[in-house]
């Protein structure tokens, strides 16, 4: 494979990682669409799904014209199978009551806002056009996720014992935000992303300004798990998100409405 070669399947890799995250978690957030705790929530998380679904099919736009085979955005987001999506094993964990879900969001916003502000700056004019758009949607997102963490962690009794019980389920898939592998230090070499080592003390002192704020302690587990952005290994809770989302596409293929 020649250098060229070999850094175009790096970088078509790497932007399906950033589609696939923001896809996955958009169905997730859809999921409570009708189902909020009061209307205006409901309105709030779908959004935020809008924002991400609006992210995902930038980043697979242009994924396939890296790609040059004729896929299409719909083509990498609905007709692919599980092992050939590498979002973040934490995004595609149930939905659960309200605290998990403000959990996983909040976790995974504080991240997010972290690797968007790096992406600004990179050097693929593409991306850093994406993710200047992207950071004002995504300082939102953190700024209602973190309120909700503080909000039931400072709360009632109900709500405290259910935000750390959602956090203690959920901290160990963040090990993931932080994993680097082949791909990762191609893209980080040629400035097109960051070294995500480098993001993992700002998150830490963001997540644990927000705990102390709502007066909660750093979750106790100790236990992690990697595979999903980089091995395409999912928990059994992917297949069917995937069952339900790819439905209508592989029903019939090249619907047009």
């Amino acid at each position: 494979m020649t250098a060229s070669a070999d850094h175009n399947d790096a970088l078509f890799r790497y932007l399906l990682r950033l589609g696939d995250t923001s896809h996955i978690l958009c169905h997730r957030l859809g999921e409570w669409c009708g189902h909020g705790p009061i209307m205006e929530e409901d309105i709030a998380l779908t959004n935020v799904a809008l924002d991400l679904i609006g992210q995902a099919r930038l980043f697979y736009q242009y994924a396939g014209e890296v790609e040059g085979k004729g896929r299409t955005e719909d083509d990498l987001a609905f007709l692919r199978p599980e092992r050939d999506f590498n979002n973040l094993l934490l995004v595609e964990q149930p939905n659960g009551d309200y605290a998990k879900t403000m959990a996983r969001q909040f976790l995974f916003d504080a991240w997010n806002l972290l690797l968007f502000r790096a992406l600004e700056r990179s050097t693929d004019a593409r991306i850093a056009e994406i993710a200047a758009k992207a950071v004002k949607e995504i300082t939102y997102h953190r700024r209602h996720s973190s309120g909700w963490v503080i909000r039931m962690g400072d709360g009632t009794e109900e709500s405290r014992t259910r935000i750390v019980a959602a956090f203690e389920q959920l901290m160990g898939f963040t090990a993931e935000f932080f994993h680097m592998d082949d791909v990762d230090r191609q893209m980080a070499e040629a400035g097109i992303g960051p070294d995500l080592e480098s993001l993992r003390d700002p998150w830490m002192a963001d997540v644990e300004a927000v705990l102390a704020e709502a007066t909660l302690d750093w979750p106790t587990a100790t236990w992690s798990v990697l595979g999903g952005r980089h091995e395409g290994r999912h928990t059994e809770h992917l297949g069917y998100l995937l069952a339900e989302m790819q439905s209508m596409q592989r029903q019939f293929p090249g619907l047009n409405w």
